[in-house]
């Protein structure tokens, strides 16, 4: 008994290794599992932090919706790799095969993985400014993706988009209406929106953000967002899909989108009528926006571009 005992022991030490590496081995690079959203839209939300090598550059909502003609997927994801976990993550709840794949804009979280769905002859569509600032700085976004995802870039490769649009494409599939909308400039080039009108159901991307600190970038026209949010809060969307963070109302997205940029361009105006500084948009009171992520990476760097770009409007 005791000899038999004994060999079970080693036996368990032997392959203790083997059992291990299968018990920590992750199933899929996504962040987190889709989640349903309504009967036929889903979303696997990203992490909120910057794209990371332990989030495998899952940082943004990889939404889909399933109809009885396909799959529409928006966003590409950030690698090849994690294109394919989110395939996988799709055939385990729909046999229907994506059909298409919309980026929401040029960046790299949203188009690097675009190469993996054209391997699956998946149409991959965007906004014609999309393709431009994939023409134009691609490589450089896929560089970067490459140092900070390491082995996870594995197959990743710059693709373009198959088609393009300007203002508008529509999309009927399996009795659902798909509106790919460009309300005007935003967040960043190539910035667009999906509506499901049936719905009252938008999937915004970066135009609406909520649970994180929104990120002025050098080419974010933070003025040219507000008169293009005209346009996105009269759809008169009933459930909204930001670019991060889960499912939530206009009302939620408002309060941290546009009265953010309306509170941050009050406060620089009225210090460039008193001949303000740079350092003095520094010291802007933002405390109203602390508990959200990446609050203390976003807020300086946001008050000295908004000042910056403001001194010229």
């Amino acid at each position: 008994m005791i000899k038999t005992w004994m060999a079970l022991v080693l036996l368990i030490v032997a392959f203790m290794p083997t059992l291990l590496l299968a018990g920590n081995a992750p199933s899929s690079l996504l962040f987190s599992q889709p989640q349903q959203v309504t009967d036929n839209v889903w979303s696997a939300i990203g992490a909120t932090a910057p794209p990371t090598y332990d989030n495998s550059g899952h940082n943004n909502n990889l939404s889909f919706i399933i109809t009885s003609e396909g799959v529409l997927l928006v966003n590409a994801s950030d690698n090849y790799l994690l294109a394919q976990s989110m395939h996988k993550a799709i055939k385990l709840i729909t046999d229907q095969p994506v059909k298409y794949v919309v980026l929401e804009n040029g960046q790299g979280h949203a188009a690097l993985g675009s190469n993996y769905w054209k391997e699956q002859g998946v149409s991959v569509i965007a906004h014609i400014e999309t393709k431009q600032e994939l023409e134009m700085h691609g490589h450089e976004s896929l560089d970067r993706m490459k140092k900070g995802r390491k082995d996870k870039s594995a197959g990743t490769a710059l693709t373009l988009p198959d088609e393009t649009f300007e203002d508008k494409k529509i999309i009927q599939m399996g009795g659902e209406r798909i509106e790919l909308l460009h309300l005007g400039p935003s967040h960043s080039p190539g910035d667009i929106i999906v509506w499901l009108p049936n719905q009252k159901l938008v999937i915004a991307g970066d135009m609406a953000f909520h649970k994180r600190l929104l990120p002025v970038m050098e080419d974010t026209d933070t003025s040219a967002w507000l008169e293009t949010w005209d346009q996105f809060a009269a759809l008169g969307a009933q459930i909204v899909i930001p670019g991060h963070g889960g499912p939530t109302t206009m009302q939620e997205v408002t309060k941290y989108t546009r009265d953010y940029l309306v509170y941050m361009r009050q406060q620089i105006s009225q210090l460039l009528e008193e001949d303000g500084t740079l350092h003095d948009a520094t010291k802007i009171d933002q405390s109203a926006y602390e508990h959200l992520d990446v609050f203390d990476e976003l807020t300086l760097r946001n008050a000295s571009t908004m000042f910056r770009q403001m001194e010229f409007e």
